[in-house]
């Protein structure tokens, strides 16, 4: 597994290319894109997860038109800080596209970044039939955003 370590990404920043937020989920996944400056991190849409493969797929033709430098993949921990179920599903899904494609990939702490997108688009009074299709691309805006502020701190 080729994973990469948030000073490795620092020091192998190449102009013009980007990171790539994904939050993986059971149906669906959420992509985020990082400016090429690796400041800002923006929704860029929901992938249907009806297979692996079918996601693996959709997350090639991103790569390749956006010129991504690496990935950060949501690592969703328990509270108490191990690994739980979701964590296994993460890391499986993580080999697969990594046997697919050789690019750095980060896996990053993800606790709370769906709750913390509801809570927002909750106060924000946003109807649920639209929290609904926004929430996983704005949890991987979150995680992306979260790695883009460490590497720039």
């Amino acid at each position: 597994m080729l994973l990469a370590d948030l000073q490795a990404l620092k020091t192998e920043k190449k102009p013009l290319m980007r990171l790539l937020g994904i939050d993986l989920g059971d149906k669906t996944v959420g992509l985020s894109l990082s400016d090429t400056t690796w400041t800002i991190a923006s929704p860029y849409q929901t992938l249907a997860r009806s297979s692996d493969q079918k996601a693996i797929d959709d997350l090639k033709k991103v790569i390749q038109e956006f010129s991504i430098m690496a990935i950060v993949m949501g690592y969703p921990l328990n509270m108490n800080g191990s690994a739980g179920p979701q964590s296994q599903k993460v890391v499986q899904f993580s080999e697969k596209l990594l046997t697919n494609h050789k690019i750095p990939l980060l896996l990053w702490d993800e606790r709370l970044s769906t709750a913390a997108v509801t809570r927002t688009l909750i106060t924000a009074d946003v109807s649920r039939k639209k929290q609904k299709k926004a929430v996983d691309k704005l949890a991987a805006t979150f995680i992306l955003q979260g790695v883009l502020d460490s590497l720039n701190f």
